[in-house]
């Protein structure tokens, strides 16, 4: 079965497994014959989309605009770079717009100057804001593929959300955090950079949830708007520590985990368990040095790859549906910790 492509990128269009893939590719005994079937409609598929963007001749540019915290832009950024490498060299080129807070009217801006002045798609991370879905809705208009990164948008005109199961990601915060607390009781300290994030709402929903179901025991307190910067976040946290005793965990949502663990530190607090998210360099730092207990992870490559596929899906056929991809939510400790970039 003669092809170009990396198996991971034949399994992603499949929606198969690299190792079925493999075998198939391979000839190996245990196939089934509808399997091999998508295996060949998948590498077709990729066919396609890679002749449709060379024949045009063109690159496609692509915006990454995102309201989050350096630490994590920098995660996107070295994903989206590397993965432009590994998928159909020299079809995309990506200009990065980050910044760590923006008000809805700047972002709302800075889309409407992008949709103006002409891009092959947007992938973006911002806030779940009538605003922001209605310059969506106008990106859409005029022929724009807009993806949503890690953080949904679900009732705008957006094609195709890239990341994970938040809700899930939730659930196994609670249960991490429970099963360590068990019947000893506590309080979780829960950090969310802002509520307007529906990806950070849906993870705390999924966490209580949990909790108040299996763990009825444990109790929340929840601090927001600290935008994920350690200044702002290590406030609230220091707040909250001095306003109740029995704080003696961590869910971390929205990031700042150094000024949160620092503001334990003043209070000469213990913190029993401590969950984050995202593999970025402070968690990784933090975990090889045994201060916090979890990371909740997701390949952000995997994301990059599920947005381009998207885009590329939109523009070489215009009108077709783009299927929904999630990404695994892995549980990350000093032990299993992949090899950064």
């Amino acid at each position: 079965m003669a092809h170009s492509f990396l198996v991971k990128d034949i399994a992603f269009q499949a929606g198969l497994s690299t190792a079925t893939v493999d075998r198939v590719l391979n000839g190996r005994p245990g196939v089934r014959q509808q399997t091999e079937m998508r295996v060949r409609a998948a590498i077709a598929e990729l066919e396609k989309q890679q002749a449709g963007a060379i024949s045009s001749g063109r690159t496609l540019a692509i915006d990454i605009v995102m309201e989050t915290p350096q630490r994590f832009s920098d995660a996107v950024r070295a994903a989206f770079e590397a993965e432009i490498a590994a998928f159909l060299p020299g079809v995309f080129r990506c200009r990065f717009h980050f910044a760590e807070v923006m008000k809805p009217a700047e972002l709302v801006q800075l889309l409407d100057r992008i949709r103006l002045r002409g891009t092959h798609g947007i992938v973006l991370k911002a806030p779940d804001v009538a605003e922001v879905a209605a310059a969506v809705a106008r990106a859409d208009a005029v022929g724009i593929p807009v993806v949503t990164l890690v953080t949904d948008l679900p009732n705008s005109a957006r094609i195709a959300y890239a990341g994970a199961d938040n809700r899930a990601a939730g659930e196994t915060a609670a249960y991490l955090i429970g099963e360590v607390l068990g019947n000893h009781g506590g309080k979780v300290l829960v950090t969310l950079s802002s509520g307007r994030f529906r990806g950070e709402e849906e993870r705390e929903i999924g966490f209580r949830r949990i909790i108040r179901a299996r763990y009825s025991g444990i109790g929340i307190t929840e601090i927001s708007e600290g935008h994920g910067t350690d200044a702002a976040t290590g406030t609230l946290a220091a707040a909250a520590l001095a306003a109740d005793p029995d704080i003696n965990a961590v869910y971390s949502i929205g990031g700042g985990n150094r000024a949160v663990l620092a503001a334990f530190e003043a209070a000469e607090r213990p913190v029993r368990v401590f969950v984050a998210h995202d593999l970025d360099a402070d968690n990784r730092a933090l975990l090889a040095a045994r201060r916090i207990g979890f990371v909740l992870h997701h390949d952000l490559r995997t994301d990059a790859r599920s947005a381009f596929r998207a885009i590329m899906g939109r523009v070489t056929s215009p009108g077709r549906a783009i299927p929904a991809s999630l990404s695994s939510v892995e549980i990350v400790t000093p032990y299993n910790m992949p090899a950064g970039d």
